[in-house]
């Protein structure tokens, strides 16, 4: 049986209990608060993010884990595990250069360690790969060997779908996502867009509507294209907003063969953003 050992990083916004239960080692960006720097969901949780982030007028910024952290976090698990196979699932490497020193640590390596480390780039963001990466480590903690386990990550990936929506434009603008005044005739208007990530691993518009429950019920317009009369399972994501993310699983729920609910917090880095209030969903077939 193989033995398999699970890396990712802290946008996958996975929580810690999982993370501990499946023994998946988690790599974080930075996050930083003027001169403050900050260990993504290390030395900054998720709910004194957002209370910072309420309370200050300067919009953080994010940074990537370096090479030397994730050749660290291999080494120490080739020290604990020597006969380990590693698979580290990351973050688009369109959004962030994290995949990219996942990359160069592995080479870092000396020959024979580097054929046991294979680093994946998710092209997606978030729970749109936390998922993915909760399941692999399911499915080796079963047994599973290396080629399923990598199967079922591109299996997922392929068959997934993701929507979210930010609750205002000021964070996409500060970010430089979007121009001062689209973010202003939006936030006039109410108008919420409805964002995924792409084939390319890029964010885009998919539509947009005229306030929350609007905008929901057109997310369920265009998942009820692909999933109408499938069972799927349900991942809700969000940025300091939990009743509002249970009012859109109820609203899922009521409307699909919904086979079981998970919700996660949408973290620092990725809270950064998209900002307070954004909803995430992820859906994908039994």
């Amino acid at each position: 049986m193989a033995l398999i050992r699970i890396v990712t990083d802290s946008t996958a916004d996975i929580p810690a209990s999982i993370r501990h239960d499946l023994a998946i080692e988690m790599v974080p960006l930075q996050v930083m608060f003027g001169q403050q720097s900050f260990e993504d969901q290390v030395t900054l949780g998720v709910s004194d993010f957002y209370e910072k982030l309420q309370n200050t007028s300067t919009i953080p910024t994010t940074s990537q884990p370096s090479p030397a952290r994730f050749l660290e976090t291999y080494e120490q698990i080739f020290a604990d595990t020597p006969d380990a196979t590693i698979l580290s699932l990351h973050l688009s490497s369109a959004l962030s250069g994290t995949y990219q020193s996942a990359s160069i640590a592995r080479s870092m390596l000396d020959d024979q360690l580097q054929e046991k480390v294979i680093v994946i780039d998710t092209k997606t963001a978030s729970l749109g790969f936390g998922f993915v990466t909760v399941e692999v480590a399911k499915a080796a903690r079963a047994g599973q060997s290396v080629e399923a386990c990598l199967q079922l990550v591109d299996s997922l990936l392929q068959k997934k779908k993701m929507y979210f929506l930010v609750d205002t434009l000021t964070y996409l603008h500060k970010g430089g996502r979007i121009g001062g005044a689209s973010a202003f005739v939006g936030s006039l208007l109410q108008v919420k867009p409805i964002l995924s990530v792409s084939e390319e691993g890029t964010v885009y518009s998919v539509d947009k509507a005229r306030g929350t429950n609007r905008a929901i019920a057109k997310i369920i317009e265009i998942i009820a294209k692909d999933f109408q009369d499938k069972a799927i399972h349900l991942v809700i994501g969000h940025a300091n907003a939990k009743h509002q993310a249970e009012e859109m699983a109820a609203l899922f729920t009521s409307t699909f063969d919904v086979i079981d609910t998970k919700y996660t917090e949408i973290g620092p880095v990725i809270g950064t953003h998209s900002g307070p209030g954004a909803l995430a969903v992820v859906v994908y077939p039994s």
